[in-house]
């Protein structure tokens, strides 16, 4: 809608426009970021294209001069033959076929129009999610699995604390830095969510009888009920993701792997997704989309961007490769590419469309990818050879289909 209409955070009439950073993350093989730019290299990304064009140094990561990269993306659809451009406020999900790409400053015309379209319960506008770790990454010598008092099924992992270990983490968690937020999220996040800091800050003890409290649990090593319990939940169907239960936070990401790094069982955890706290715009994907982000009320409408319960501008742009590849081939006539959950683009577009009952956002990670059939020593060696899995079915992909 720029530059007739501008979002609280955009100020620039280009297309492509970063507001959050300038880094597109990892570009190694053994970070899923880096598996994901390589995906994207080989589907002939436009938006990578550009960012390649515009890179600065950063070290591993690719970061782009954002007035380049916006200029380049720019240029390429404004100057392209087949491509029609017009700026305005859409307040209407247009006629079908249709891609819808937008992310989490939606203008409310559009969002209502969503609402419409999809169910009201099917769009959320206020991310508070609590960090997701992979399963892999947790010392299972310190965790335990049980229900309270021993009913119901053990759906729950549990990291016992000892009163000291309580206190060094209580201090560590209310002295941590907080994430900024734009002042247009203020208003959502103090009225939407308590997050865990805010919680702690109102005593020591506050969060031992709240969301860490142990009743009910014996840790199996001391036969003893622990002074404090985090207790972790299953996310995905594979089991291989769990989420921290009630630690919606806004302490930056190095201060989450810090602190919550301090929970017995933790010390190493690779975390699949930060927790966040912000103003989000997104589908309850589950409920809404298909395959390759086709809307179910109308396969022929599909949607890309954040909307759609991926995170990140690289999980973003391949949202809209993804949906608009098998949208074009859908109007063709011809089957639509399966990506599968051996890639990084296949595996993001699985998560937001299987059955869960706590639907959270995701970015690339190597957890939401199908597990390797054999047993992999080692994290790197691990990526490493999902990595190459990845590829190899990516390019098999791009073969069967003519992409």
């Amino acid at each position: 809608m720029k530059p007739v209409k501008y979002s609280p955070a955009h100020k620039s009439p280009g297309y492509a426009e970063l507001v959050c950073s300038n880094s597109l993350k990892a570009e190694q093989l053994s970070n899923a970021s880096g598996l994901l730019k390589a995906e994207l290299r080989a589907l002939k990304s436009l938006i990578l294209e550009c960012a390649e064009q515009s890179r600065v140094p950063a070290g591993g990561a690719l970061a782009v001069d954002r007035d380049l990269f916006s200029g380049r993306v720019t240029a390429a659809i404004q100057g392209h033959p087949l491509i029609e451009t017009e700026s305005a406020v859409v307040a209407q999900i247009p006629e079908a076929p249709a891609i819808i790409a937008t992310g989490p400053l939606t203008d409310p015309a559009l969002c209502d129009a969503i609402a419409a379209f999809t169910g009201a319960k099917a769009l959320n506008f206020f991310d508070a999610a609590a960090p997701i770790v992979t399963a892999d990454s947790l010392d299972m010598d310190k965790v335990f699995r049980a229900s309270r008092y021993g009913k119901g099924s053990d759906d729950y992992l549990n990291c016992p604390m000892t009163e000291d270990e309580y206190n060094a983490f209580y201090d560590a968690l209310v002295g941590a830095e907080l994430a900024e937020l734009h002042d247009f999220e203020k208003k959502l996040v103090f009225e939407g969510c308590l997050a865990v800091e805010i919680l702690a800050a109102r005593g020591r003890q506050t969060l031992a009888f709240g969301p860490l409290k142990p009743v009910g649990l014996v840790d199996p090593r001391t036969g003893k009920e622990p002074h404090a319990v985090v207790q972790l939940r299953q996310e995905n169907a594979q089991g291989t993701l769990y989420n921290l239960v009630g630690f919606q936070t806004r302490l930056k990401w190095g201060e989450q792997k810090r602190v919550f790094g301090m929970i017995p069982g933790l010390e190493h955890a690779e975390f699949a997704r930060y927790g966040v706290m912000h103003r989000n715009t997104y589908l309850m994907g589950p409920q809404v989309l298909a395959a390759n982000y086709a809307a179910k009320k109308d396969p022929l409408i599909r949607f890309a961007g954040q909307l759609t319960g991926v995170e990140g501008y690289m999980e973003s742009t391949v949202s809209g490769l993804t949906a608009a590849v098998g949208l074009a081939r859908a109007l063709e006539g011809k089957p639509e590419p399966d990506f599968t959950g051996r890639t990084i683009t296949g595996a993001l577009a699985r998560h937001v469309t299987a059955p869960t009952p706590n639907f959270q956002p995701m970015n690339a990670n190597f957890g939401i990818l199908e597990p390797l059939p054999f047993r992999v020593k080692g994290k790197k060696n691990r990526y490493e050879q999902l990595s190459a899995r990845a590829i190899d079915t990516m390019n098999e992909v791009i073969k069967e289909y003519e992409l």
